[in-house]
């Protein structure tokens, strides 16, 4: 597929999860109403919805193209709410004192510092409510001989693991602690790097892979070939994003560029140059084209995303 085509069918399938999302939207009503309205406003930010076509990618790479995705949907929209908590969080003054995101104002700027807070925590509990409740009224599933037998219990897990402390809130930590420490040597600052984008980025996107792997009939072990997959995947995508930091276009982004430098970012660019990050970026996705070549796929639209992570512009 060419990049245009990929793109084309990206908003197709993003489009599609739109629908599933507008219509699980909690009501803005009662005491909480505020804070509803300030969810439901990060929501409906837009951008690519990558986590969760991709995660409807991988559930389709094992249970077939035409598979009923029913079972799938509350964990599509429970990976949204926790990637969108993270942004609100992360454009919070405390972190990246961001006022715009996908080309709107931020929600902090909207609603204020505190109820921004609320509004992240908010999803992130929502995302756990919707994934278990998923669980509970789904369909049986098909026996999984990983450390438990139960496909949901499996994929529950993944989602709480990859969010969590040895997942993607692990990494913003480091990434916090890398900011104001300047005097580390080479070595260690490339160490620190690697954890940061294996986990602040990597883990969502290894999280999304890997459930709808699990919940679309994977093994264990086709499962842990697709969670490094996601790992390449999830690190070329932040080596990316550091790229179009410094030469991307503010107005294609929806948000202003160079905020890695003006807060003394380490970032692979930094390390290792402009030239290097580029190189690292096809080295990392063609690898992760390889290991889904082994699963009998070629020319897919999952192939091609990966291949468009390196090309885009936003």
């Amino acid at each position: 597929m060419s990049s245009v085509s990929i793109e084309d069918e990206l908003l197709k399938r993003a489009a599609y999860f739109e629908d599933i999302l507008e219509k699980s939207l909690p009501a803005e009503e009662g005491y909480a109403k505020t804070v509803i309205e300030a969810m439901n406003y990060s929501l409906l930010a837009g951008g690519k919805r990558l986590r969760p076509v991709m995660m409807l990618e991988a559930f389709k790479l094992f249970a077939g193209e035409d598979a009923d995705d029913t079972t799938l949907r509350p964990f599509m929209l429970a990976m949204e709410m926790i990637h969108t908590y993270s942004l609100v969080h992360d454009d919070l003054p405390a972190m990246d004192n961001d006022e715009y995101r996908r080309g709107r104002k931020t929600t902090h700027v909207v609603y204020g510092p505190g109820m921004a807070t609320l509004a992240g925590d908010g999803l992130l509990n929502l995302a756990f409510e919707t994934a278990i409740k998923g669980a509970v009224s789904g369909k049986e599933l098909v026996y999984y001989d990983g450390d438990t037998s139960n496909r949901y219990l499996a994929a529950l897990e993944v989602l709480g693991r990859k969010a969590g402390i040895y997942g993607m809130v692990g990494g913003q930590c480091a990434d916090i602690c890398a900011e104001n420490n300047h005097d580390y040597d080479d070595e260690t600052a490339k160490a620190v790097l690697h954890y940061i984008d294996e986990n602040k980025t990597g883990a969502l996107i290894e999280s999304s892979l890997m459930i709808g792997a699990i919940l679309g009939g994977a093994s264990a072990k086709q499962v842990k070939k697709v969670e490094k997959m996601g790992s390449n995947v999830g690190i070329a995508f932040q080596i990316q994003d550091d790229i179009l930091d410094i030469e991307g276009d503010a107005k294609e982004l929806g948000k202003p560029i160079g905020s890695d430098i003006k807060n003394e970012k380490t970032t692979y660019v930094s390390l290792y140059g402009m030239e290097e990050a580029r190189k690292k970026v096809k080295e990392l996705s063609d690898e992760a084209t390889e290991i889904l070549r082994e699963f009998g796929q070629k020319d897919t639209f999952l192939e091609g995303l990966f291949e468009y992570l390196i090309y885009r512009k936003k």
